[in-house]
């Protein structure tokens, strides 16, 4: 069995996917873009730079010719890529797997597949939390329904991305769980004792200081502000805390203002990149992602559980329902209450979640799972009657 796959351009928590999945299957992978620097700043980032970590060996991989005026990950017409058809019937692919349609070329690579009799899969993170207008509520309620059945299967990472593809009406028979997922065993293996007393040195963090983290781009709608807020709320009942920041953005300069203001001991380590960030979570104690419907999944979550940490999440960051509702491995906080978020911080630091616990949880979203999700989809009954069905239409004339 062939599978192309066709992403946007080479991601750091994309690429250990594609090598164990290339482990299992003839994988080929077609990016639409190569990303600079500046892409990376656009992105929220506020710097450019480039992944300190391999992303493109272990796998078959191909750039494809960008013929957009402005290219760019940014906007739906920023990835315009006409060969995808030729490169689909060239490489005689059983299926193709898409990761998501929000990007011209992601439909070039439907309309094609289709066109060719080869089976279809999509596997993203969508959500129905996010927010949207009235109009678009509408308008996806007349469309969606129609557009994703398109896919002959498709992948979800999480609850709420089954809940999405239920809520417009897709089969369940044709559902797949494939998790969002980080290379567990990598942050897992380099999270170590020594890290974490070595950067606490350098921060001038005592050994039983206890430490909050956020780490993310500094953007509003991921609401870091409000942990310097809880911070201070447990300040004034007593409680001593530090937040260590790792990320970049526009909203530093306000975060370093609440905290002078606050008194809230606050180390701003900037970006980040990913070699450095095992370190960072075996530094700290917790991770809080206290952003709002627009995080789709939040897999600084996932890293931070590969780490050993615990973790506490807003109810609307998507991956809350499955790695946090339960208190397992953390704590789900009602979004923007920011008494509820410094309740549940105590909690978690005041009754820490077994490191054993917190390994078995980040187990269940690991890589291993995601691959067996996509091996179990191209293996359906669903798939396989539907690309024989599409390959006998491909051939009529």
């Amino acid at each position: 069995m062939r599978l192309a796959v066709v992403t946007s351009h080479p991601i750091q928590y994309q690429a250990p996917l594609f090598r164990e999945l290339a482990r299992r299957v003839d994988l080929t992978v077609f990016f639409s873009h190569h990303a600079t620097p500046a892409d990376q700043a656009r992105a929220g980032f506020d710097v450019g730079f480039d992944w300190d970590v391999d992303l493109l060996s272990g796998y078959e991989h191909s750039f494809l010719n960008n013929v957009a005026n402005v290219p760019g990950i940014h906007h739906f017409a920023g990835c315009d890529t006409p060969e995808i058809g030729n490169q689909l019937k060239k490489g005689r692919y059983t299926a193709v797997l898409v990761t998501g349609w929000h990007l011209k070329s992601f439909l070039q690579c439907i309309l094609s597949a289709k066109r060719h009799g080869i089976a279809t899969m999509a596997r993203g993170d969508s959500q129905l939390n996010t927010h949207r207008s009235s109009f678009k509520k509408l308008s996806k309620a007349l469309i969606y329904p129609g557009f994703l059945r398109l896919f002959d299967c498709a992948l979800y990472v999480g609850q709420r991305s089954r809940a999405y593809w239920r809520h417009y009406n897709y089969p369940a028979s044709r559902l797949f769980f494939s998790p969002h997922c980080v290379d567990t065993d990598w942050f897992a293996m380099r999270a170590s004792l020594s890290a974490r007393n070595e950067l606490r040195s350098k921060l001038g963090l005592s050994e039983n200081a206890r430490v909050v983290l956020f780490a993310g781009k500094l953007l509003p709608f991921k609401r870091p502000l409000d942990i310097v807020s809880a911070l201070a709320h447990l300040k004034r009942q007593g409680f001593e805390l530090t937040l260590l920041v790792a990320g970049s953005g526009p909203l530093q300069g306000e975060i370093e203002a609440l905290g002078n203001s606050a008194r809230v001991s606050i180390r701003q380590l900037g970006f980040r990149n990913q070699t450095e960030m095992p370190a960072v979570y075996a530094a700290a104690d917790v991770l809080v992602l206290p952003s709002d419907g627009r995080e789709s999944w939040g897999l600084v979550a996932n890293e931070a559980l590969a780490c050993g940490k615990p973790i506490v999440v807003s109810d609307e960051v998507g991956c809350a329902p499955d790695l946090a509702a339960d208190g397992i491995a953390g704590r789900v906080f009602i979004a923007r209450q920011i008494p509820a978020l410094a309740e549940a911080l105590l909690n978690v630091l005041v009754h820490p979640p077994k490191l054993k616990a917190i390994a078995e949880k980040s187990e269940i979203y690991s890589i291993r799972n995601a691959v067996h999700g996509i091996l179990d989809a191209l293996g359906s009954d669903s798939l396989k009657s539907q690309c024989e069905a599409q390959q006998k239409d491909s051939t009529v004339v």
